[in-house]
C-alpha cells in the first residue's frame, strides 16, 4: 500500500463511524476514498441533492445548514478534521437533508456510496461493524436530544460552547483562552434557542470573565467554568 493510502487508512481509523474496523478493513475502505477540495464559501452539496457520497474532513471546517421557510439560514452542525458527514449515503441514495458549506479551505476524502456498498457485499463483516457503529451514534443523538429537551437555554448554550472548545482543543488549542469561530446566531442555532436568549446569556458569561466576544468569534478564557451552567 502506498504512503498516501497508509495515511488515508490512519485517518479513517480516527473517524467514529469506522472505529470498529480492523487495519485490513480500513485499508480496503482507503482504496476507494478519493481526495476532494473546496474553497471557503463553496457548497459541497445542497439540501435535496441525491445522496451518493460520504465525506471525511482531512483539513478545514464545514457546516450543515438548512433554509427556514421564512428565509433564514439555520446552522445545524459544524464539522472539523476527523469528522464525517453524509454517512448515510453508504447505505442508500435518499435526498440530502441539509446543505454543507465550506467555512474555510476544506480538504475532504470522498467515498462513493456505490463503492462502499460493493465493499460491504464482498466483506459482510465491514457491513455489520458499520451498522453497529451507526446504531450507537443514533442512540447518542437521541440521548442528546432528550437531554436538551429538559435543559434551560443557559445549559444548552454552555453545552454547545463546551463542545466547540473541545473541537478547537482537538486541533491544538490550549487549556484556556480558546478561540472559537462562531457567531452569536450560530451558537444560538446549535443550541436550539433564539438569538436574543443566547445573546443575553453570552453577555452574562462575558461579564463573569468566562468569555470575551468579537466579530464572528469568541474566546473562552475559562472552559471549566462552563460546567457550572450545565445541568
Amino acid at each position: 500500500m502506498s504512503a498516501s493510502a497508509e495515511e488515508t487508512a490512519a485517518l479513517l481509523a480516527q473517524v467514529g463511524v469506522f472505529s470498529q474496523l480492523g487495519r485490513a478493513e480500513l485499508e480496503q475502505v482507503a482504496e476507494v476514498a478519493v481526495p476532494r477540495s473546496f474553497h471557503a464559501g463553496e457548497v459541497v452539496f445542497r439540501e435535496g441533492d441525491e445522496s451518493n457520497t460520504s465525506y471525511i474532513v482531512r483539513d478545514g471546517h464545514a457546516r450543515a445548514v438548512r433554509q427556514h421557510s421564512d428565509g433564514r439560514t439555520l446552522t445545524l452542525a459544524n464539522f472539523g478534521p476527523g469528522e464525517v458527514f453524509g454517512e448515510l449515503a453508504m447505505f442508500d441514495s435518499d435526498r440530502r437533508s441539509a446543505t454543507i458549506e465550506a467555512i474555510d479551505d476544506l480538504d475532504l476524502l470522498a467515498i462513493l456510496g456505490a463503492d462502499m456498498q460493493r465493499l460491504m457485499r464482498e466483506h459482510p463483516d465491514i457491513a455489520v461493524k458499520l451498522v453497529v457503529t451507526l446504531g450507537r451514534r443514533l442512540r447518542e443523538l437521541n440521548d442528546r436530544l432528550t437531554r436538551q429537551s429538559f435543559q434551560t437555554v443557559q445549559s444548552r448554550v454552555a453545552t454547545v460552547l463546551s463542545e466547540l472548545v473541545r473541537a478547537a482543543q482537538s486541533e491544538g488549542a490550549g487549556e484556556s483562552d480558546v478561540l472559537v469561530t462562531a457567531t452569536q446566531a450560530e451558537v444560538a442555532q446549535l443550541a436550539g434557542s433564539s438569538r436574543e436568549s443566547a445573546s443575553r446569556f453570552l453577555a452574562t458569561l462575558e461579564r463573569a470573565g468566562v468569555i470575551s466576544q468579537g466579530r464572528g468569534k469568541l474566546t473562552v478564557h475559562q472552559p471549566g467554568a462552563l460546567n457550572r451552567y450545565v445541568f
